[in-house]
Order: structure tokens, then C-alpha cells, then sequence
């Protein structure tokens, strides 16, 4: 078996495909299913992150209270870092939104087997397809989660579509057709 690191990026996506992905099993091999193992890493990591922050949130906004009201030397100066964790905790999973980084990554995880297992099976959108137009389908279909994935989680780490504004306003004059977006 090969070394996954080997077959990715420096951001840890999977590269793009060689000339062996141009076959159905080469397709899934290559892209689907290593797309499938980054997804589900990257959603086990936020999904721990998520449940840290929460447990520092939950069990350091619990004991303030009764280190405030607790009449040792060291329990007020406790409590004042106590709380400086809390609030950086609440205010780090505000920022990565790690809760709705570990929807999306499992759920693009999840769609993605069942594209492989509706191909590999001929049921569902594959129903009746020849292998080229299954295989076609197949590709549009993983191809179309996978920026359907990488939108919605630049949505969710941008103030409602900022990054768009910003692009949008960043284009020369000379791209009129670009200003104007999807249509």
C-alpha cells in the first residue's frame, strides 16, 4: 500500500488525478476514494476540536461560580483564568466554526460512498446507464460534491459570502462578464 501523504498536496487535499483515473476503477481509486479518506480525517479532527472547545466552554463557564464564591487566596486569581480560557475557547470556535467544518466534511464523506456504492451497484441515478454514461455521471456527480463541499465550507469561514465581495470588487474593469457572477 502506498504512503497517503504521498498523494497529496501541500494543503493535504489529493492531487489530481494521472492518466490512470481515466477508467471508471482508476477514477475511483484515484480520486473518489482518496477524497473520501481526507474527508473523513478532516472531519474526525473538527469534530474533536469542536467537542474540546465545548468541554472547556461547559466546564470552565460551571466552576467560575463556585471559585468566585470560594473564600481560598488562590480561587479568585483561578477563576480570572479560568475564565480567560472559556472566552478564548468560545471565541476560537467561533472564528473556525469547527461544528459546521465537521457537518460538512461528514456529509460529503458520507455522500461520496454512496455515489460509489450507486455506481458500483447500477442503482439510484445509475439505473439503466451504459458504462461510459455511467461513468460520466459518476464523475459530475463527485466532481459537482466536491465544489458543492469546498463553497459551502469557504461560506461558513467568511462573514456571508465576503470573500465573494472582495473578488468581485478586486477584478479589473476589463472582465465586465466576471462582475457580474453566476447566473
Amino acid at each position: 500500500m502506498t504512503d497517503p501523504a504521498a498523494d497529496q498536496s501541500l494543503d493535504g487535499h489529493p492531487l489530481a488525478p494521472g492518466p490512470e483515473a481515466v477508467t471508471a476503477q482508476g477514477y475511483l481509486e484515484s480520486r473518489l476514494l482518496q477524497y473520501q479518506g481526507w474527508y473523513d480525517r478532516k472531519a474526525v479532527r473538527m469534530k474533536a476540536m469542536h467537542l474540546r472547545m465545548r468541554t472547556i466552554s461547559v466546564v470552565g463557564g460551571a466552576l467560575v461560580p463556585v471559585l468566585v464564591n470560594l473564600d481560598l487566596s488562590f480561587a479568585k486569581l483561578t477563576a480570572t483564568v479560568l475564565s480567560l480560557i472559556v472566552v478564548g475557547s468560545v471565541s476560537l470556535e467561533s472564528v473556525y466554526r469547527y461544528r459546521e467544518q465537521w457537518k460538512n466534511y461528514r456529509s460529503t464523506e458520507q455522500l461520496l460512498g454512496h455515489e460509489r456504492i450507486y455506481f458500483e451497484t447500477k442503482v439510484g441515478p445509475y439505473t439503466g446507464l451504459s458504462e461510459s454514461e455511467a461513468f460520466r455521471t459518476l464523475v459530475a456527480r463527485v466532481e459537482k460534491a466536491i465544489a458543492n463541499e469546498n463553497s459551502a465550507t469557504l461560506n461558513v469561514m467568511t462573514l456571508g459570502g465576503q470573500v465573494n465581495a472582495d473578488v468581485q470588487a478586486q477584478l479589473p474593469p476589463a472582465v465586465p462578464e466576471a462582475r457580474r457572477g453566476p447566473r
